[in-house]
């Protein structure tokens, strides 16, 4: 792999725009997959904020959710914000009927977790493994971690709560740093897909 990865930005659903721009500026080659055939292209993968359920049934509905775990269980780098994040776990604590999720990190998370869409917010969030001070993240019908297995490691909590964790190429967050023109985080997940080349 060349010092430019190739990442994709899961666009079934959510604010895929916005994840393309924060990792163009953190010098990945950002593309939409929608795809299996896009997926097997990437070198890493975004998964965005959105409805996690919609995504969900989406992915099944595409063809892509077998793709997805098989990609993720092989170690391909994947970073997953908000529904993205409940994508990732292992398990839900409140599923709705007939969600599913990709797995790769041992967690669970509770949907909806910091309130309702009038109840959303933004804070300062410090966060391991991101220099140069607080993360600037946006909660929005955000989740939280409930509890993390051994495998897996946290990397900010905020109000108590387990806001972001990493478990070897996986990453997820709780909240929506590509919403705040800071994209630290993103040259970080940029950076766990060229160490993987």
């Amino acid at each position: 792999m060349t010092d430019t990865p190739v990442i994709g930005v899961l666009a079934l659903q959510g604010d895929v725009r916005e994840h393309l721009t924060a990792l163009a500026v953190a010098d990945a080659l950002a593309r939409p997959v929608r795809r299996p055939e896009e997926l097997a292209e990437v070198d890493g993968l975004v998964i965005p904020g959105g409805e996690s359920t919609t995504m969900s049934k989406l992915a099944v509905l595409f063809g892509m959710m077998e793709p997805l775990r098989e990609r993720i269980a092989s170690g391909m780098p994947v970073y997953g914000t908000c529904a993205g994040m409940i994508l990732l776990a292992d398990k839900i604590l409140d599923p709705r009927s007939g969600q599913e999720t990709a797995g790769g990190i041992d967690m669970i998370v509770r949907r909806n977790a910091f309130g309702r869409q009038n109840e959303s917010f933004e804070a300062a969030v410090e966060m391991e493994e991101v220099p140069g001070g607080p993360v600037e993240g946006v909660f929005i019908r955000a989740p939280w971690v409930e509890s993390v297995g051994a495998r897996a490691e946290v990397l900010a909590v905020h109000g108590g709560h387990i806001v972001a964790v990493r478990q070897g190429n996986a990453l997820a967050t709780s909240f929506h740093p590509e919403l705040t023109g800071d994209h630290r985080v993103h040259a970080v997940f940029t950076d766990m897909v060229r160490a993987v080349g």
